[in-house]
């Protein structure tokens, strides 16, 4: 266990294919690299805090964490989680027994219980957007991974959560699956950054933000021509950002 007066966080970033965590200081150094696991399905809560219990055990001490994971989380319950609830991850069988069990857990509760420490459990792209925000004016995340992710805060402080990847773009088309990691796949990354284009512009007249942020381990892979096009408000963030907000986001959510 850490000296609580000067707090080490334990940083979780869980995502649809990798699950990685390290240790960081009150000022957001790392303590050690980063580990990282595959995401193992299928995933029940209890399988999700064993495998951060692990990644902890392989870490310096620590006296909290912080876990990002997908989906829609309200005060560390967990309402709906669309990547956890299937057989062998995103976009495969739907279980309906892990739709049940995922669905009002306090997941937070049984991470505390199981590392003996405060937690903080997040969306995951709240998480992200914790570690890049100035605290100034209106600032969206955006992460662009499995899916999309968003995160929305004003003057610092963490909105409550839309889970804006479910939202339809057109007919049954979702951004989930517009400019999720399989569109990248399939249409390479120019046509695909074209489509993150399309994105950034129609959101702009909905939350007319100070500044966008893009993030997530595909915001890397926009050509630089459409970077060159979004505007000087949005600017590409580094994925790291998963586990160095997990410092801060005790600070933007409190």
């Amino acid at each position: 266990m850490a000296n609580p007066s000067d707090p080490f966080t334990l940083a979780v970033d869980c995502g649809g294919g990798g699950i990685k965590a390290s240790v960081l200081d009150g000022a957001g150094t790392l303590h050690a690299p980063p580990v990282r696991v595959p995401t193992p399905y299928p995933l029940p809560p209890d399988r999700l805090v064993q495998t951060v219990a692990e990644l902890g055990a392989a870490l310096p001490p620590f006296n909290r964490a912080t876990v990002g994971m997908p989906g829609m989380i309200r005060h560390g319950v967990v309402v709906a989680t669309p990547h956890y609830v299937t057989r062998s991850g995103p976009r495969t069988t739907v279980l309906p027994q892990l739709v049940d069990a995922w669905a009002g857990c306090d997941i937070r509760a049984l991470i505390e219980d199981r590392l003996g420490v405060p937690a903080l459990v997040l969306n995951d792209a709240e998480v992200h957007g914790a570690g890049v925000v100035s605290g100034t004016g209106v600032e969206l995340v955006l992460t662009l991974g499995t899916g999309l992710g968003s995160a929305l805060f004003d003057g610092g402080r963490l909105a409550p959560h839309l889970e804006l990847s479910h939202a339809p773009l057109r007919r049954s088309t979702t951004y989930d699956s517009y400019i999720g990691q399989p569109e990248r796949a399939r249409l390479g990354d120019a046509l695909w950054s074209r489509r993150v284009r399309h994105v950034v512009e129609g959101l702009r007249p909905v939350f007319w933000w100070d500044r966008l942020y893009l993030g997530g381990g595909n915001s890397r892979h926009i050509s630089p021509q459409v970077l060159d096009r979004l505007g000087d408000d949005v600017v590409v963030v580094p994925n790291q950002a998963g586990i160095v907000g997990g410092v801060r986001a005790w600070s933007l959510t409190l």
